[in-house]
C-alpha cells in the first residue's frame, strides 16, 4: 500500500457545543481561503437554518483547505447524539480525525459514542483541549479523563500515543503546551500534517469508490460524495455502481468536482484518497460502490447502529386540513420521506399494516423533531404521534428496551428532585460527585422510553440551570410500566372558534394553549386539565346577553396568557391516542379519534374487557 502524502482526509468529532465548527472557521480564515478584506459570517459550516437557528450542526459537511501545498480535506460532524448516523458515514471518507474536548465540560456522552467509532474504524486521533480560555478550564484533568475514556474503549498502545494540543477555537490560536504564546493555528496545521498519514491506496488496483453522502443540483441531478479508495478517475469515464444487490449498472461520469473552501471546483481528473463528487449516476445510495466496467468489486457497505425510536408519520385528517399547507397528499409525504431515507443512513421507513400512516425509525425523538419541522418548512401538512421506542426480545422470549447512560450536571440543592423523577422513570443511579463547588454530577442508567419528554421537565425542576446528556448503552430487560403524564387533556367538543367568555371559565381546570380567535375543532386538545383524566369542553361558548342591567354583570375578562406549544414540547406532550398536527403555520394537538362519542364507546369497552 502507499498514502498519498499531498492529501490529508480529517474529520472533527466532538461533543455538541464544544466548538468544532468555530474551528473551522479559524481553519478558513487562516489557510487563505478567504481575502484579507473579505467578510465572512461566523459559522459559515452552518449552512441550514435550523443549524443557524438553534446553534448545532445537523448534517455533516465537507470542505477543504491547503496549507503549504498538502490539501485538507476537512469532514465537520454534528456533535448531537441522535445525528450519530451522520458521524457513522463520515468517518469512510477520513483517515484521521481531530478529537476537539472542553477544557472545563471534559469527555461528554458524544464524545464516547464519536471516538468509539472511530477507535473501531482503527483512524488515528488528534485531541485538542479546546475553550482553555474558560475561567472553570482545567486542562490537566480534562487530559487524564480523555486518558482514561481511550483505556475504557479498548484502546491499543499505538491509539493511546496520541497527540495533544491546546486551543481557543474562537481567537484561532493552538499550543502544545498551554503556556505557550498564542499566536496562530500553525501547531494545529502542523500535527495535522505530521500526525495523520495521507490517504493510503494500492496502485494495482483499479478504481473504487464508496459512496458516503448524496446531493442534488437542478442542473446536474443526482450527485455521489465519496472518498477515493484505489485508482483514479477523469470525467466522462464510462463506470458501473454496485449496489446492495450486487448488480453493475452502467454510468457515465458527467461531470468530475473536488472541494476547494466551502465550494466545489470541477476537475478532468482526480486521484486516489480525494474526496469527489460525480455527477451523472441517477440510482445510486449511501454506500454504493462506483467502479470500473472491467472489474466491477463492491467495497463493504457503510454500517450504522440500529434505530431505537420509532414514530407514525400521516396525512393530516383534522377539519383544518388542507388551509394552511400546500403538500398534504399520502403519496407526497412518503415521497419525501424515502428521499430523506436515502441521504440519512440512520433513518428508515416504512409502511404500517393499516395502510394508513408510515413508520419512521431513528435514533432520537430529537432528529424526528428536526425531520418534522424541516418539512414544514417545505411546505408539508402532515399528522404524527409520539415517540415509541424499539423493542427486541431475546432468545428465551423476553422483552428488551433501550437503555441510556444519562449524565447530569445539576446545583446540589436539584439533586433531591432530579433522583425522584429519574427514579419514577425506572431510572438507576450509578454514580455522584460532588466536587464542592455547589454543583454535582449525576450518572444514571435509564430507559430511553424514560427520557423521552423528560428534558423539558428537567430544564423546569432545574430552574434552566442544568445539564444532561446521554449515550445508548445497550439493551437491557424490560423494567416495568410507569406513568408518562400525570394530568390529562382538555378537549373541545365542538367546532368553532375560541372565545374569552368560555376560556376564561376553563382557566380553573388546567392550564390552557388557546387564545381567544383560534379556530377548534371536536376533538382538538385545548389545554391540559389539572387531574389525570380527560375532559370534554365547550370552549366557543358565548356569553348569554339579557336586557339587564348591574354594576358588576359585564367586567373585563382576562386571561393568563396561552402556553403556546412549539413541535418539541408538542412531541413530548401527547399520549399514545393523541397526535400532532403539523402545518407550515401552526402546530396542534389533537385526539387520534376526533369523535368524542366514540371515545367515550372505546372507553366503555376497555373497561368491560
Amino acid at each position: 500500500m502507499q498514502h498519498n502524502d499531498f492529501l490529508r482526509n480529517v474529520a472533527i468529532i466532538a461533543h455538541v457545543d464544544h466548538g468544532k465548527t468555530t474551528l473551522v472557521d479559524a481553519l478558513f480564515r487562516q489557510s487563505g481561503v478567504f481575502r484579507a478584506d473579505q467578510r465572512v459570517d461566523d459559522r459559515i459550516m452552518d449552512t441550514m437554518d435550523l443549524e443557524r437557528e438553534r446553534g448545532i450542526t445537523i448534517a455533516a459537511k465537507n470542505c477543504a483547505v491547503t496549507w503549504k501545498g498538502i490539501k485538507i480535506n476537512i469532514i465537520d460532524t454534528p456533535g448531537h447524539a441522535d445525528f450519530g448516523g451522520e458521524v457513522e458515514r463520515s468517518l469512510s471518507m477520513a483517515t484521521g480525525a481531530i478529537l476537539l474536548v472542553d477544557a472545563s465540560e471534559g469527555p461528554l456522552p458524544q464524545t464516547r459514542f464519536v471516538l468509539r467509532k472511530t477507535l473501531e474504524a482503527g483512524l488515528p486521533v488528534l485531541v485538542v483541549i479546546n475553550k482553555i480560555d474558560r475561567k472553570d478550564a482545567r486542562p490537566d484533568e480534562v487530559l487524564n479523563e480523555v486518558y482514561d475514556l481511550f483505556i475504557d474503549l479498548g484502546a491499543d498502545e499505538q491509539q493511546l500515543e496520541f497527540p495533544v494540543l491546546y486551543a481557543i477555537g474562537r481567537a484561532g490560536v493552538a499550543m502544545n503546551s498551554p503556556d505557550d504564546p498564542q499566536k496562530d493555528l500553525t501547531p494545529l496545521f502542523e500535527a495535522i500534517v505530521g500526525k495523520i498519514p495521507g490517504p493510503a491506496h494500492d496502485p494495482e488496483q483499479p478504481f473504487q469508490m464508496l459512496v458516503a453522502d448524496l446531493d442534488y443540483s437542478d442542473y446536474l441531478g443526482r450527485l455521489a460524495v465519496g472518498r477515493i479508495m484505489h485508482g483514479g478517475v477523469c470525467a466522462k469515464d464510462a463506470l458501473v455502481c454496485m449496489g446492495s444487490d450486487g448488480e453493475p449498472k452502467p454510468l457515465r461520469v458527467t461531470k468530475l468536482q473536488v472541494y476547494n473552501g466551502m465550494r466545489l471546483t470541477e476537475v478532468e481528473e482526480a486521484g486516489p484518497g480525494d474526496i469527489v463528487v460525480l455527477a451523472g449516476i441517477e440510482d445510486v445510495t449511501i454506500g454504493d460502490t462506483v467502479c470500473t466496467r472491467e472489474n466491477p468489486r463492491a467495497l463493504p457497505r457503510i454500517r450504522v447502529d440500529e434505530p431505537t425510536v420509532a414514530m407514525r408519520f400521516g396525512i393530516n385528517t383534522s377539519p383544518l386540513a388542507g388551509r394552511e399547507g400546500k403538500i398534504v397528499q399520502s403519496r407526497a409525504i412518503w415521497e419525501r420521506l424515502n428521499r430523506e431515507s436515502l441521504r440519512n443512513v440512520a433513518i428508515r421507513v416504512e409502511e404500517s399494516a393499516d395502510k394508513e400512516a408510515f413508520l419512521v425509525k431513528g435514533r432520537g425523538e430529537f432528529q424526528m423533531a428536526i425531520l418534522i419541522e424541516t418539512m414544514r418548512r417545505e411546505g408539508y401538512e402532515l399528522s404524527v404521534g409520539r415517540p415509541e421506542v424499539i423493542l427486541k426480545k431475546d432468545g428465551k422470549g423476553a422483552t428488551l428496551e433501550p437503555v441510556e447512560h444519562l449524565y447530569v450536571d445539576c446545583d446540589e440543592v436539584f439533586m433531591g428532585v432530579v433522583t425522584d423523577k429519574l427514579a419514577q422513570r425506572k431510572g438507576r443511579m450509578l454514580n455522584c460527585v460532588n466536587s464542592g463547588t455547589g454543583r454535582v454530577r449525576l450518572e444514571f442508567s435509564v430507559p430511553s422510553r424514560g427520557l423521552i419528554g423528560y428534558r423539558d421537565e428537567f430544564l423546569t425542576d432545574t430552574k434552566g440551570t442544568g445539564i444532561m446528556n446521554s449515550w445508548l448503552e445497550g439493551y437491557e430487560v424490560w423494567r416495568g410500566d410507569f406513568p408518562t403524564r400525570f394530568s390529562g387533556s382538555i378537549v373541545a367538543d365542538r367546532p368553532g372558534a375560541a372565545v374569552a367568555y368560555a376560556l376564561f371559565n376553563l382557566e380553573p381546570r388546567g392550564t390552557l394553549f388557546m387564545e381567544p380567535g383560534d379556530p377548534v375543532y371536536e376533538g382538538m386538545i385545548v389545554g391540559e386539565h389539572n387531574r389525570d383524566n380527560d375532559i370534554d369542553v365547550n370552549a366557543t361558548k358565548e356569553k348569554k346577553l339579557t336586557n339587564l342591567r348591574a354594576a358588576g354583570k359585564d367586567e373585563n375578562v382576562i386571561l393568563t396568557p396561552a402556553r403556546k406549544m412549539n413541535l418539541e414540547h408538542a412531541l413530548h406532550f401527547v399520549r399514545e391516542d393523541e397526535l400532532v398536527e403539523v402545518t407550515p403555520k401552526s402546530i396542534r394537538l389533537r385526539k387520534a379519534e376526533l369523535s368524542a362519542q366514540k371515545r367515550y364507546q372505546a372507553a366503555g369497552a376497555r373497561r368491560k374487557s
